[in-house]
């Protein structure tokens, strides 16, 4: 049997929702976030599905304990903003572990590092393309004392691009609620699937397969998809232009390029002239592309996976 608990918790002096399923056996504890950004709905629709069926089903989980966080990231949600919390500018996937003194991103990452993630076995940060990203679903996780399970669970979520990042000063996502927690010793990972915002029926299934996925590897249910043969990326390469203008990506995602192919191009507004065309660095995987045309000085473009 298991015990079902919803109540709203005081993170940062936001309210922000909390579920914990406690099975009767002692076990794991997995730890589940979504909503770090405010408009990454599929992977919020795809937890909060996930969790109210398991809530649901008394016998499912057999042992240990889960706590979901559907929507971490309340401003944002409610504001519709993408990627930061609004009170501050910041993105709070670039804020973990945190700080008790600092803004409203920090102080929330904080909170949930030190109430959720601290004292998990394993960690899941379900994201997808917010407003302006398409993307291929891929998984990602962090070089550190914990990756090798950390990669089993990465495998185990089922699809079909497993992104490695190395630690150290170098990290394209430095700052992640992933990121922090390998470095604390917990295994983690962040689990992309959706895109521009949109509840597709594809991602959100995509995120419950994953997470029951996660279950089974833990051998907290004995249901669940059997971990899958990913394709395993050593790198992610996201090229920023350095000029303002109009965004013409040449490339869709899940595509595969070669070093040197044409990625896209930045032109001015009216279309007169070119400021500068992108090609692949290197061998890779497209993960996501800006879908918006619009791009600022120092934009992100897309992101470029390689082995």
């Amino acid at each position: 049997m298991t015990d079902v608990t919803r109540r709203v918790a005081d993170f940062a002096g936001l309210d922000v929702p909390v579920i914990e399923v406690t099975s009767d056996a002692p076990g794991p504890r997995l730890s589940v976030i979504s909503g770090v950004h405010g408009c990454e709905y599929a992977s919020m629709a795809g937890v909060r599905r996930w969790v109210s069926g398991l809530a649901e089903d008394p016998g499912r989980l057999l042992r240990g304990s889960v706590t979901v966080v559907p929507v971490v990231n309340v401003p944002a949600f409610w504001a519709r903003t993408p990627f930061v919390v609004p009170q501050d500018g910041k993105n709070l996937n670039r804020c973990f572990p945190g700080s008790p003194d600092g803004t409203l991103a920090e102080r929330l990452a904080f909170a949930v590092f030190g109430r959720v993630i601290t004292g998990s076995d394993a960690v899941v940060d379900a994201h997808a393309g917010d407003l302006v990203e398409a993307l291929e679903p891929f998984v990602m996780y962090d070089g550190g004392p914990a990756e090798d399970f950390a990669r089993g669970l990465a495998a185990a979520y089922g699809i079909r691009y497993v992104v490695r990042q190395a630690p150290g000063p170098g990290q394209t996502v430095a700052g992640s609620s992933s990121a922090a927690a390998a470095a604390a010793g917990i295994p983690a990972i962040t689990a992309e699937a959706g895109g521009c915002g949109l509840v597709t029926e594809a991602a959100v299934a995509a995120h419950v397969r994953g997470l029951d996925g996660v279950l089974r590897y833990l051998d907290m249910s004995p249901d669940g998809p059997a971990p899958t043969a990913p394709v395993y990326l050593n790198s992610f390469i996201w090229p920023r232009t350095p000029v303002a203008g109009w965004w013409e990506p040449a490339v869709r995602t899940g595509t595969e390029v070669s070093a040197g192919q044409v990625l896209g191009t930045v032109s001015t507004v009216d279309g007169g002239t070119v400021l500068e065309t992108f090609t692949a660095p290197a061998d890779g995987v497209i993960l996501f592309v800006t879908s918006s045309p619009a791009v600022a000085a120092d934009g992100l473009l897309l992101g470029l996976g390689t082995a």
